[in-house]
């Protein structure tokens, strides 16, 4: 039995690989021409007004928060618009009969959402080192970061995919929760450059900790605590999971 959950995980996940990496040019090219961009601009242009950020060049502040909004955003779209489209096409439904249990489906899709995350933030670090020389302070802070984010994220997108009832749906969180909050978490600028009120008020914004926590492995520097992160990283994680689950499950939005 478990050699038939393993064969089933490995198909959807294979699946979902191989669908963003047929169409590379829309998945993969996309957002390291858009990094590029912020890179130069917000780096060599205005980052040369800018000078130090909390004691290092500012390019090499951005550099880690650019790399994760990045995986933030391609994790999170690659399973809500495969999903969804899956729902839309009425082949998930084969999924929600066959002997396969939720979890393997929500590992398959979430194991795609991973794949594209990571390798888009692979491809955006290649292309940072033309602009500056990155130093590693902790590789095991920037894998569990990097892989509970993009984990995360990739449940994220497959809740917003449950719920849409359209294509237009699927844009929705990303342009009116998900930019706003990435842009308003740190990757630009430190938090103790914030009156002590809106240092407060941003912590509330989960993705602060996961940019301060992917920055702590490069810089080994940080606006909050590697526990707290590790924490709120966890904590999300697990709900989201379980929400997953407990949707999928009950068919919400699934069987017509």
């Amino acid at each position: 039995m478990i050699q038939l959950y393993w064969i089933a995980l490995k198909s959807i996940w294979i699946k979902e690989v191989t669908r963003f990496g047929r169409i590379w040019i829309q998945t993969l090219v996309p957002p390291v021409i858009t990094m590029t961009l912020y890179f130069i601009i917000f780096g060599n242009l205005i980052g040369s007004r800018i000078g130090d950020m909390q004691g290092v060049d500012y390019m090499q502040f951005i550099v880690p928060g650019l790399i994760m909004m990045s995986v933030i955003t391609n994790s999170y779209s690659n399973v809500a618009s495969s999903f969804f489209g899956a729902k839309y096409q009425h082949s998930i439904e084969e999924l929600l009969v066959a002997p396969v249990p939720t979890h393997i489906i929500i590992l398959g899709f979430v194991g795609g959402g991973v794949a594209r995350g990571i390798c888009v933030g692979i491809l955006v670090t290649l292309v940072s080192l033309f602009f500056v020389a990155l130093d590693v302070h902790s590789w095991w802070v920037i894998a569990v970061t990097l892989l509970l984010t993009s984990v995360l994220f990739s449940l994220g997108g497959l809740v917003n995919a449950i719920f849409a009832e359209s294509f237009d749906d699927i844009s929705i969180v990303p342009t009116f929760v998900l930019t706003p909050l990435t842009y308003l978490g740190g990757v630009f600028y430190s938090l103790t450059l914030l009156p002590p009120i809106w240092q407060a008020i941003s912590k509330i914004n989960p993705i602060v900790y996961m940019i301060s926590g992917f920055r702590f492995g490069f810089l080994g520097i940080s606006d909050v605590s590697l526990t707290l992160t590790f924490s709120v990283l966890i904590a999300f994680t697990v709900v989201f999971y379980l929400l997953s689950w407990w949707l999928i499950s009950r068919g919400r939005g699934l069987r017509s």
